[in-house]
């Protein structure tokens, strides 16, 4: 049983429990006629956010005071299809989404646009998180008529991303980044043409993605193809050492030397190799 504070909107209130906590309640009519002090049950259709946590952003309940109710609505709209495409998410992300709605919104009804450099990575990187955030078109065009941009929602879909891995929004758009500086110099350094649209591309672009990871993890590979490498691909294997040297001071983490020959097969690939 929770006892409301505030009503936010017709389809959110603010609420404490017994234990004096307070709860953000999000549900369908949920805030309709609805009075301070009232007592309510959250039904099985309602979403209940703890107003205890803190994010990138700030302190969630100093968060949901400030930014517009239909952000919140928003960013819970999201978290759902998150939730039934991926399973359990951390809702705490819902605070620092709605936020950046806010933000994001404020800027598109100025006809302030901020490109996002990393759109296109992050489409590859991130896939089913953009096309999670994708739902956001529809619910802002409604609510706010505004059509959001492909940058915005590349933004969105980092923070998708926070809510169902354990890594904060500014560590995913660091990787998104290192991993553009990276195909930047595969492109320069071993001359080859990298289709976006490709599989190579893909597979390219994840790799890196993960060998990142596993720096910062320290997670271990199993099979070490560096000598095969090294002989077979000498001028792309020093490319690829090169690259890996750069990417451990970028990220101030060192790596397994094994990761070597994996990034040189996966430049072979990109490069027409049959490897």
């Amino acid at each position: 049983m929770y006892r409301i504070t505030k009503v936010l909107n017709h389809n959110a209130v603010i609420t404490v429990d017994e234990d004096a906590k307070e709860y953000l309640i999000m549900g369908k009519g949920i805030g309709f006629g609805r009075k301070i002090a009232e007592r309510i049950e959250a039904d099985a259709e309602s979403s209940v956010y703890s107003l205890q946590s803190t994010t990138e952003r700030g302190e969630a309940e100093a968060i949901v005071k400030q930014v517009n109710p239909a952000c919140l609505e928003i960013a819970d709209v999201i978290l759902k299809e998150a939730e039934k495409n991926f399973g359990k998410v951390d809702r705490k992300i819902l605070f620092s989404l709605a936020d950046h709605l806010q933000f994001a919104v404020d800027r598109m009804k100025k006809e302030e646009k901020i490109r996002n450099p990393m759109t296109d990575d992050i489409k590859v990187l991130f896939h089913a998180e953009y096309k999670t955030a994708e739902v956001a078109r529809k619910v802002v065009k409604e609510t706010f008529e505004i059509d959001i941009t492909d940058d915005e929602v590349g933004y969105l879909a980092l923070h998708v991303h926070s809510a169902i891995e354990d890594e904060s929004v500014s560590q995913a758009m660091q990787i998104a980044h290192a991993v553009n500086e990276c195909i930047a110099a595969i492109r320069k350094r071993a001359n080859v043409n990298l289709e976006t649209t490709s599989l190579g591309y893909n597979r390219l672009m994840n790799h890196i993605r993960y060998m990142l990871i596993r720096m910062t993890t320290g997670e271990k590979i199993k099979l070490d193809i560096n000598d095969y490498m090294r002989v077979k691909f000498p001028e792309t294997f020093a490319i690829a050492q090169s690259i890996c040297d750069e990417m451990s001071v970028s990220f101030h983490k060192s790596y397994q030397e094994a990761e070597i020959g994996y990034l040189a097969m996966h430049i072979e690939r990109v490069g027409g190799s049959e490897i």
